[in-house]
């Protein structure tokens, strides 16, 4: 018996030739191969991304916990080819790791990493039989691709969602809409104040107004460093819309500079009720809601 003789019958003995392969049992047949082997398979994943110094925000026995986890995941999504388990999957683990400083990169990487030990894995055992290797790579490699693929999409539309919500508290923080007494608010602003950020405020006072009904908002701009022409614009508008939902506006703490900026493009001050300094909008404010305002030595003196 020749070399490529024997070849072939140590193949046959060892698994079925191309021949009695059915392209549907290959899926199948690699999956249960990945399941028999898993425990060697997931270890030598896990020392490669050690040494692509990944996960390294993760504890070892974070790391233990979920490369099981998307090991045992990955295959199952290769067994049943669902993609909406994957990218449900995809979410819960994005939600797990990235508060623990997991980024994009890492996690592409990692799922790189496990495709190529499971294809070589794949190649080491149908080595011996190309034609049969051939077949088993163009089952495994489209679904392993697709898997690499859904995780990525789904880790960074997670990651943009968690900072689209962190930005969202932090701009509320910033500009919160405080009520001081029936019909009366005050918002405070603190920091730069471009347009976008305008254009929350505008959102938050006017929702503020009819959530305590108020009649009076003192808007306080002392913390403010600068007021460009658009936010100034922005500003009036914002004005205009208050008094449409029935609410006075007073603005406090307008600097030398945003005043000499407001006056050099030209807003309207007219539709500005502006008072110097927060305590002394607060007695203006009083005074249109009716309060009768006293100091605390007249009182004292009566």
């Amino acid at each position: 018996m020749n070399e490529r003789s024997t070849v072939a019958a140590e193949g046959s003995a060892d698994f079925p030739t191309l021949a009695q392969q059915d392209d549907d049992e290959l899926l199948p047949q690699l999956v249960a191969h990945l399941h028999e082997h898993r425990t060697k398979l997931r270890q030598e994943w896990a020392s490669r991304i050690q040494e692509a110094d990944l996960l390294h925000a993760m504890t070892p026995q974070e790391m233990a916990v979920e490369t099981q986890s998307v090991y045992d995941n990955y295959v199952e999504v290769l067994e049943t080819g669902s993609v909406e388990a994957l990218q449900d999957y995809a979410r819960d683990l994005s939600e797990r790791i990235i508060p623990r400083g997991v980024e994009t990169h890492e996690v592409v990487g990692i799922v790189l990493l496990l495709r190529d030990v499971l294809a070589r894995s794949l190649f080491e055992k149908y080595q011996r039989d190309f034609a049969l290797l051939n077949r088993v790579l163009d089952a495994y490699e489209p679904a392993a691709n697709r898997i690499a693929n859904t995780v990525a999409v789904s880790f960074v539309d997670e990651r943009e969602r968690i900072i689209r919500q962190q930005q969202d508290a932090i701009r509320e923080l910033s500009t919160p809409v405080l009520p001081v007494r029936e019909r009366l608010l005050i918002l405070p602003i603190i920091g730069v104040l471009d347009s976008e950020r305008a254009r929350q405020l505008t959102e938050q006072l006017l929702t503020g107004i009819r959530t305590h009904r108020a009649k009076v908002v003192v808007i306080d701009i002392t913390g403010a460093p600068d007021v460009d022409e658009t936010v100034a614009n922005h500003l009036v508008r914002t004005v205009d819309a208050s008094r449409l939902m029935g609410a006075s506006v007073i603005i406090t703490g307008l600097s030398p500079e945003i005043a000499q900026t407001l006056v050099t493009i030209g807003v309207d001050l007219s539709k500005m009720n502006t008072i110097g300094d927060l305590q002394g909008g607060l007695e203006e404010a009083e005074k249109l809601l009716g309060y009768a305002v006293s100091r605390q030595d007249e009182a004292a003196e009566k």
